[in-house]
């Protein structure tokens, strides 16, 4: 068994330059928690692989394709492979998802 204590896990660079934590990775799946401060939000990018995010924490703003929607804590989202997306938190809490990548990409994310 292992268990990981995610606060422990450090924040890694990304292009997006917000607090994303690595917290599990393997040849199958990837795992991030990445939690965004009031007023901030990702670049819209494009992921190689299906991706699903559940939110932890908050509310934010999630845009894929051409839908867009506000989601608060205990919703799942999912974002089909290619397609471009990115969060955003308007509000003035923290905002934090748990974004799982299937199966793990051999392809980088591409920032659009």
């Amino acid at each position: 068994m292992i268990i990981t204590d995610v606060a422990q896990v450090p924040s890694g660079p990304n292009p997006h330059h917000v607090d994303a934590r690595k917290i599990y990775d393997s040849p199958h799946a990837m795992t991030v928690v990445i939690t965004l401060q009031p007023g901030e939000s990702l670049k819209k990018h494009i992921t190689p692989v299906d991706v699903f995010f559940y939110v932890l924490e908050g509310t934010g703003i999630v845009e894929i394709g051409d839908e867009k929607a506000e989601v608060t804590k205990d919703k799942l989202v999912e974002s089909p492979a290619r397609i471009p997306h990115r969060w955003i938190n308007q509000s003035t809490e923290v905002f934090r998802v748990l974004v799982v990548k299937v199966p793990k990409p051999t392809e980088e994310t591409k920032l659009l």
